[in-house]
């Protein structure tokens, strides 16, 4: 097992924000990491519990989370601890990458899971052509479907988008997307976010934003207006500088918060207040 330390906590910040996209399953155990992922088996060796999690975040002004499912059993647990925990709300999806097992039965338990009061997204779904775990067509069929669950049942729409930027914009728009959409770790340039903010969709930025090479992210950001702004761990992936390739965690949300206000010349404080109310408006009250 992995023996890789786990990142110090940075500053408190001066005002409460959220994450608004974990993996609260992987980060506990829940989903035992297989050995070609030493993130997860690092995190997982720390041996957190949801309440150490929550404690640890509390500690640096991170007060709530979103936990997101990728299958169903990740969607399932999310839901249970969702219900368990106030400062919690889950999302449930079957991701791309696991598109081929979004059967007619799977996807009307997912439906059934959404419209649980303590979940709030129906996500993470989308497209991953980075990866070819599974066919495009049947990623663009379970995409298509999750869609439909998010109208049907109200939620917002957590989607993610690997290397498929155009794909996904023309599917939401063909099918006609949801009242609420999320880009979950928004990672396209300034042009896919003025698109995004031309459709009004929120987008998510995660540790990426921090790394040196990602100044196209940044460029993004610039664009990017407030109240269409999230911020999000993927723990236990994507840490921010300069913790990369160890695990990452909601009590890590502030280093990305401050590169994000540090791009757009405003106070920590007054972004962590804008985003917390745009999580509101995304997620619906806490």
């Amino acid at each position: 097992m992995s023996t890789t330390k786990l990142p110090v906590p940075p500053e408190p910040l001066a005002a409460e924000v959220f994450d608004s996209h974990c993996h609260l399953d992987i980060m506990v155990g829940n989903r035992q990491a297989s050995s070609g992922d030493p993130v997860a088996q690092a995190a997982q060796a720390a041996q957190a519990s949801v309440e150490s999690i929550l404690d640890q975040a509390r500690s640096v002004g991170v007060t709530r989370l979103v936990t997101i499912g990728y299958d169903l059993p990740s969607s399932r647990w999310n839901a249970e601890v969702a219900e368990l925990h106030p400062d919690v709300y889950a999302g449930v999806a079957i991701h791309p990458n696991e598109a081929h097992a979004s059967t007619p039965e799977v996807l009307a338990e997912i439906e059934a899971l959404a419209r649980l009061p303590h979940v709030r997204a129906v996500g993470e779904t989308g497209l991953d052509y980075y990866r070819d775990w599974a066919s495009k067509d049947d990623q663009h069929a379970s995409f298509r479907a999750h869609i439909e669950i998010a109208k049907r049942t109200g939620k917002a729409l957590v989607i993610h988008d690997r290397e498929a930027h155009d794909d996904v914009l023309d599917v939401l728009a063909d099918q006609g997307a949801p009242d609420v959409v999320v880009f979950h770790s928004f990672s396209g340039d300034a042009e896919m976010a003025a698109r995004c903010v031309q459709a009004g969709y929120h987008m998510s930025f995660s540790g990426p934003v921090t790394y040196k090479n990602a100044g196209y992210l940044r460029e993004a950001v610039a664009l990017a207006p407030v109240e269409l702004m999230l911020v999000e761990t993927d723990a236990p992936y994507l840490p921010p500088t300069p913790h990369r390739g160890k695990p990452n965690a909601p009590y890590l949300i502030p280093l990305t918060l401050r590169c994000l206000a540090e791009v757009k010349g405003i106070d920590p404080g007054e972004l962590a207040t804008a985003i917390s109310a745009n999580g509101e408006a995304v997620f619906g009250t806490w």
